[in-house]
C-alpha cells in the first residue's frame, strides 16, 4: 500500500514537470521574433556630368591620291619601297622616255627651223619696207611680206607650244609622290605597258591626322539642333566638339579626338546623316579602313545621382529602388536610369539628394519591411578618364562624363 502510494506521488511530480517544459517551451517560441535584417544604406552620390552617344564607324584618309600615268608607255623602274612611308615629290616610277626624249628633240628642231623662218621673214620685210618708199616694189608685194612675216610668227609659237608638250611628256616619265604618306604595292610590274589615265600604278593615303566617318540617325541630329538652339551643346558642325574611340581589341576608349564634319543633308534612303572626326596619328597605328566604336558629346554639364548598379532591381520594364522611411521601414521607388559614370549608374528621375538608398540584401525584402541600416558612403568604383568637353555655349563640361 506504501508503495501504491509511492509511485502515485511520482507520477504526480513528473507530470507537473512534463506540464511546466511544455508551457516555457510555448512561451520562449511567443516572445523570440527573428531581428530586422542589416541593410547598407546611402544618400546618392552627386556628380556634375555630360552624356555621350555611340557610333559605329570607320577610319579613312584624309588624302587618297590614286597615281595614275600621264603617258603611256613601259615602266622602266619602280623606284620605291611597298607598304611604307614616302614623301611628297618621292620618285616612283620611270616610264621608258625614249619615245619621249625623241619627240622633244624633234619638237626642238622644228621650233629652231619656224624661228630661222621668222628671222628670214622680218629681214625681207624690212628690205622691202626700204624699197616701197622708192617704189621699186608694189604696195601688193609688201603686204605679203607682212602675211609671210605674221605666219612665221605663227609657225614658231605653234611649234614653241609643241616643244613645250613634248617636254612635259617627257617630264611626265618620271612618276612623283603627289602627297606625303604611305604608299600601297605597285599594282604594276617591270616591262607592263601602261595606258595615260587610265592604268593605276598604286595608291598613296595620308595617315596623320587621320579621319573617323560614322553615321548618326536622324532622332539624334534633331536631340543635337534642339540642344543647340537651346545652348546646353553647340552643334559639332560649327565646333570642335571632343570624341573618344575605341577599337575592336580594345576596353577604353583611348584614341581622343574632334569632331570636323557634318554633312548638309539627311541621306532619304537609311534616314543617317554622315559626320566626320579628326584624330592626330603621329606613329601610325591607325589605318584607313578600321574598324571602331566612337562615342561624342551628347549634352551640356548637368548635376546627377549616382547608385551602385547592384541597389537598382529590374521588373520587367521597370526599374525600382528600396527607400528607407521612418520607423527604419522601407518603400519601393520608381526610377529612370542613364549612362554608367565612374562604374555607378545616372539616376536621372525618382530620387532626391537626402533620399537614403538601400545597397544590398535586396532579396530578402519587401516593401514596408523594417530593417537594421548601416549608413554607409558610395565611393566611385572607376577611374574617369574622359577627354575634357569645352562645348561653347554650355557651362564648361570638365573630364569625360563627370566634371568633379
Amino acid at each position: 500500500m506504501q508503495v501504491k502510494n509511492l509511485l502515485a506521488k511520482c507520477q504526480a511530480v513528473a507530470g507537473l514537470v512534463a506540464a511546466s517544459l511544455i508551457v516555457s517551451g510555448c512561451s520562449g517560441q511567443d516572445d523570440q521574433q527573428p531581428p530586422p535584417p542589416k541593410v547598407s544604406v546611402a544618400v546618392p552620390l552627386q556628380r556634375e556630368v555630360v552624356n555621350w552617344d555611340d557610333y559605329v564607324g570607320r577610319f579613312t584618309a584624309v588624302e587618297n591620291a590614286e597615281i595614275r600615268p600621264r603617258v603611256s608607255g613601259t615602266v622602266q623602274r619602280i623606284a620605291f619601297r611597298e607598304g611604307v612611308e614616302v614623301r611628297k615629290g618621292q620618285l616612283l616610277f620611270i616610264i621608258d622616255p625614249r619615245p619621249f626624249r625623241a619627240a622633244s628633240a624633234q619638237a626642238d628642231a622644228q621650233t629652231r627651223s619656224a624661228q630661222a623662218t621668222l628671222t628670214n621673214a622680218r629681214t625681207e620685210l624690212t628690205r622691202a619696207r626700204e624699197l616701197l618708199k622708192f617704189d621699186a616694189i608694189s604696195k601688193e608685194e609688201f603686204e605679203q611680206k607682212q602675211a609671210a612675216l605674221r605666219s612665221a610668227q605663227a609657225n614658231v609659237n605653234a611649234n614653241s607650244s609643241a616643244a613645250d608638250n613634248a617636254q612635259l611628256n617627257l617630264s611626265f616619265t618620271r612618276v612623283y609622290a603627289p602627297i606625303s604618306g604611305r604608299i600601297s604595292d605597285a599594282r604594276v610590274a617591270l616591262g607592263d605597258f601602261v595606258t595615260e589615265g587610265q592604268s593605276i600604278l598604286t595608291t598613296v593615303v595620308t595617315v596623320d591626322p587621320i579621319e573617323f566617318s560614322f553615321e548618326g540617325a536622324e532622332s539624334l541630329y534633331l536631340k543635337y539642333v534642339r540642344q543647340d538652339e537651346s545652348g546646353e551643346r553647340q552643334s559639332s558642325r560649327y565646333a570642335n566638339n571632343p570624341v573618344e574611340i575605341q577599337l575592336a581589341d580594345e576596353d577604353e576608349y583611348r584614341w581622343k579626338g574632334q569632331m570636323t564634319f557634318v554633312d548638309n543633308a539627311i541621306d532619304p534612303n537609311s534616314g543617317t546623316v554622315r559626320a566626320r572626326a579628326t584624330i592626330q596619328n603621329p606613329n601610325g597605328f591607325l589605318i584607313p579602313g578600321l574598324f571602331g566604336r566612337i562615342r561624342i558629346l551628347g549634352s551640356g554639364t548637368y548635376n546627377a545621382m549616382l547608385l551602385p548598379d547592384e541597389a537598382i532591381i529590374t521588373d520587367q520594364d521597370r526599374k525600382l529602388v528600396y527607400i528607407l522611411g521612418k520607423d527604419n521601414k522601407v518603400a519601393q521607388r520608381e526610377v529612370a536610369i542613364g549612362p554608367s559614370v565612374e562604374g555607378l549608374r545616372v539616376v536621372s528621375k525618382g530620387l532626391k539628394a537626402s533620399d537614403k538608398v538601400v545597397l544590398d540584401g535586396l532579396v530578402r525584402l519587401r516593401a514596408g519591411a523594417v530593417v537594421d541600416p548601416q549608413l554607409v558612403k558610395i565611393k566611385p568604383q572607376a577611374e574617369n578618364d574622359s577627354p575634357v568637353s569645352v562645348p561653347v555655349r554650355a557651362p564648361p563640361a570638365s573630364e569625360a562624363t563627370t566634371a568633379g
